[in-house]
């Protein structure tokens, strides 16, 4: 996992439209998974992102009434559709691209409530055949483009 990618204090414009940033984030999921479901691994995909890349939320936003409500990512995050054999190939190709992050939410996760037996799993299963729910990837927008080619949005 590269510790470099994210964004620069000074590449962060908020005031810029998200297809000029210099990085794209993209969250796929699992097509076939209940809503429910789909919703959960995108959102721990998400929490684990942006945990581990920089500059991804923008400041808070306060309302009228000053009511602050915490920052969004700035950039911009497009949720897409896969079948779960191309999650694998996802994360694969991910994994090997340069300056790309990815973080992934093995199947495994929402199948236990404790999560020693859930890290146990993972540790019993080879990669290629360890089934995804979702996964998130962030990197050089031309990057990320060849990783997810032409999916539809969730």
């Amino acid at each position: 996992m590269p510790e470099s990618v994210g964004f620069r204090p000074d590449e962060i414009d908020t005031a810029a439209p998200t297809r000029s940033a210099r990085l794209k984030w993209v969250i796929v999921v699992d097509a076939a998974l209940a809503p429910g479901i789909a919703v959960n691994a995108a959102a721990c995909v998400a929490a684990a992102t942006q945990a581990h890349v920089s500059g991804l939320l923008g400041s808070a936003a306060v309302d009228a009434d000053g009511g602050e409500h915490p920052g969004l990512p700035w950039a911009g995050c497009s949720v897409l559709a896969a079948t779960a054999e191309q999650l694998v190939g996802i994360r694969a190709k991910a994994e090997s691209s340069e300056g790309v992050f990815v973080s992934d939410m093995p199947v495994a996760a929402q199948q236990t409530r404790v999560y020693d037996e859930y890290l146990a799993t993972v540790a019993a299963t080879a990669s290629p055949d360890l089934p995804l729910a979702a996964v998130s990837v962030v990197g050089p927008r031309n990057r990320v483009d060849r990783i997810v080619g032409r999916l539809p949005l969730l």
